[in-house]
């Protein structure tokens, strides 16, 4: 028996094999296209259980129908071959499959399982913190990660795993120590600098925020689509707040849509951005069309309620009619979602997605009643604490334009405490300072 890069057994006589699944593996926690060497190696070696279990995995990433039917000829080979492997094997096969039949739960509960027993497999670690991220459960994604730590201390992407865990948990000294930690061990460390940068944001350290990612951004070669249009996504957020928002257009066109415009990740980032530019006040043309012609395919797909909602912002802000038919389609999957995920489809997705189109077509009063009132319980949906502001922003937009200053307000007052250097969140708030005839936002002080 042979044995990986972390000296866990694999059960096959290919050395190439192991090659195509270290590949996989590296790929996977690095966020690089070698990714993807999984699929020769498994179509080359059906009866190796793992390797077709990762290239499963890999398709599943997909985030759509799409990838559950591409996954299915991998996961059955990887079926087929796990009564010949060991426990860790299997109990990767019986996650992935959890996965691909949409059990999340059994399959994060089979991740923290395999922690527990072979702390070396990075993979399944990694794989664990995705489904809890995308169920809105911080403290899970910090628990895998620290369960795995002492084994990998060596790894700059163990230490980039349990940052961004941190950071979900609002543990942001924390979070900061262990990206530094990571970056020093591996200077080509994306995950590491995603968690950096999202603890920048959040304390409004904004100039330093720009000036380590303009720092690392040469390090983002041979990444795949999500990790890089994400990144310079988090780059272009920074920018807005300095009161760029203009230059970050360039980058809209460069680095955040077009890399791979039919995957979730992208679509969801571009609609994200052009919603933040238009908040600040930019004109973003024609931009929106490109966008839902992409995102029109994903009206009945309902994999996600974080990405569905980022998908029917998209194609109403485009004018168009798929938005009132995705949103019928998401009310006919919300009554009948699966009872671990009901609530945050029924009484969380389905409210903020009639707000956010209400936002959209400009129903400002509209918007406030059904988007308000979820702000709190938005976590449930999945995405990250930066992900999630879009909402907050829009909420704070709709109360504006509606007429509900006192509200707007306090909002943007709050929002000024926790970014004092964000430029446009100063402007609103002096504007509405002068309508209201309050004095205005103090002076910002030195960084």
């Amino acid at each position: 028996m042979l044995a990986d890069w972390r000296g866990n057994p694999v059960t096959t006589d290919g050395a190439a094999t192991v090659d195509g699944i270290d590949a996989f593996a590296q790929g996977f926690l690095g966020y690089e296209t070698r990714a993807g060497d999984i699929l020769g190696a498994a179509d080359a070696d059906p009866a190796c259980a793992l390797a077709n279990a990762y290239a499963a995995m890999l398709w599943l990433f997909l985030e759509s129908p799409e990838g559950v039917v591409r996954a299915r000829p991998y996961l059955a080979h990887a079926e087929a071959a796990a009564s010949r492997a060991d426990e860790r094997e299997r109990l990767t096969v019986a996650a992935v499959r959890a996965w691909a039949d949409g059990d999340v739960l059994r399959a994060a509960s089979l991740g923290e399982a395999a922690a527990e027993r072979f702390p070396r497999d990075l993979v399944l670690a990694k794989m664990t913190q995705y489904h809890h991220f995308n169920r809105g459960d911080a403290p899970g994604m910090l628990r895998i990660a620290a369960r795995v730590l002492p084994a990998n201390r060596d790894l700059a992407y163990a230490h980039g795993l349990i940052a961004f865990g941190y950071e979900q948990c609002h543990m942001l000294a924390e979070a900061e120590r262990a990206a530094h930690t990571a970056i020093a061990l591996q200077r080509k460390e994306p995950w590491a600098h995603h968690a950096l940068a999202h603890v920048l944001l959040t304390e409004g350290r904004n100039e330093e925020g720009r000036a380590f990612l303009e720092d690392v951004k040469d390090t983002w070669t041979g990444l795949n689509s999500f990790m890089l249009t994400h990144n310079w996504w988090h780059l272009s957020l920074v920018m807005i707040e300095q009161g760029e928002a203009a230059r970050v257009l360039d980058h809209y066109a460069t680095h955040i849509w077009g890399v791979w415009k039919e995957y979730s990740q992208d679509q969801i980032g571009a609609v994200s951005l052009l919603a933040r530019l238009e908040l600040a006040g930019v004109v973003v043309g024609d931009r929106w069309q490109d966008v839902a012609d992409h995102l029109v395919p994903r009206i009945d797909e309902h994999v996600q309620p974080f990405l569905d909602l980022h998908y029917l912002y998209g194609l109403a802000r485009a004018g168009s009619p798929a938005a009132d038919a995705m949103l019928e389609s998401l009310r006919r999957f919300a009554a009948t979602a699966p009872a671990p995920v009901a609530a945050a489809w029924q009484e969380v997705a389905l409210p903020a997605a009639e707000g956010l189109l209400a936002h959209a077509r400009g129903d400002h009063a509209a918007a406030v009643r059904a988007l308000l009132p979820v702000l709190p319980r938005m976590a449930e949906i999945g995405g990250s604490h930066a992900q999630r502001d879009l909402f907050g922003q829009i909420a704070d937009d709709a109360l504006l334009r509606a007429g509900h200053l006192a509200a707007a307000q306090g909002r943007l007052a709050q929002r000024l405490t926790g970014n004092p250097h964000s430029r446009p969140t100063r402007a609103r708030l002096a504007l509405l300072h002068a309508t209201l005839g309050l004095p205005p936002p103090g002076p910002v002080m030195a960084a």
